[in-house]
């Protein structure tokens, strides 16, 4: 465990960096971007700094320590810090948060997967074979058809008429990453996860804290930006310092 907290702080880190640097130079650092991208990139940030980066020090140290359900949520948190960092790598207008946000991308994902690998089936079987999961499953799996069929509900019709990604122009980007990174990765993970957990195959029970913890926290910086929006007028939200 040690080399991948290790990772994973060092991770939590240089995204904190990144995600305060991008507050405090929001027109500097999301000028380029349109303003409904650069509002969710400024709540991110946010969530980044207050939430997440706590999150995989905290939970990095408690899953060294032997706390089996730390690691698992731990496990949650390190893919939410891919997926962000993914976007951010791949869509953000080049700048000079580029390479920190590469930077945290390789930590994060390297931790993640050292972090799968050395995960011992066998006590987390015994930890949770004894509980109800069925309803855990079938959340999970509810939830991934729902919003794989939500984006599949935007992009057929604009391929249909030929028209370019609706969501991906209010970006200015050339597709949607969130819908290339959902229906590619992690919207089939969560349905396979369901279905294991109701197999109760103890891959399920390893894997489904942590999709429950990416699930909730993709949730955190859309109710803060929406919050935010409430309370501060068009276009600010962008430039909060």
């Amino acid at each position: 465990m040690g080399p991948w907290v290790g990772l994973s702080t060092a991770a939590a880190a240089v995204l904190a960096t990144g995600g305060l640097v991008g507050l405090l130079g929001a027109e500097a650092i999301y000028g380029a971007e349109t303003a409904e991208f650069a509002d969710i990139a400024t709540a991110q940030d946010v969530v980044t700094l207050m939430v997440l980066a706590p999150l995989l020090v905290v939970l990095g140290r408690q899953a060294a320590q032997g706390s089996l359900r730390a690691r698992l949520v731990w496990l949650g948190c390190l893919a939410f810090a891919v997926y962000n960092a993914v976007i951010y790598s791949f869509s953000i207008q080049f700048g000079p948060l580029f390479l920190v946000w590469v930077i945290g991308l390789g930590l994060s994902l390297v931790a993640l997967i050292g972090g799968l690998c050395t995960l011992e089936l066998g006590p987390v079987k015994d930890r949770f074979e004894a509980a109800d999961v069925s309803g855990a499953a079938w959340f999970l799996m509810a939830v991934a058809t729902f919003f794989g069929l939500l984006w599949l509900a935007e992009i057929v019709p604009d391929l249909w008429q030929g028209a370019p990604s609706t969501s991906a122009g209010a970006w200015n980007v050339p597709t949607n990453p969130v819908h290339v990174l959902d229906l590619a990765f992690f919207l089939p993970a969560v349905f396979v996860t369901g279905g294991l957990l109701l197999r109760r195959q103890p891959l399920g029970y390893a894997t489904a804290p942590g999709q429950l913890t990416w699930l909730a926290l993709t949730c955190v910086p859309i109710v803060l930006r929406r919050l935010l929006r409430q309370l501060l007028p068009p276009r600010v939200l962008s430039r909060v310092s």
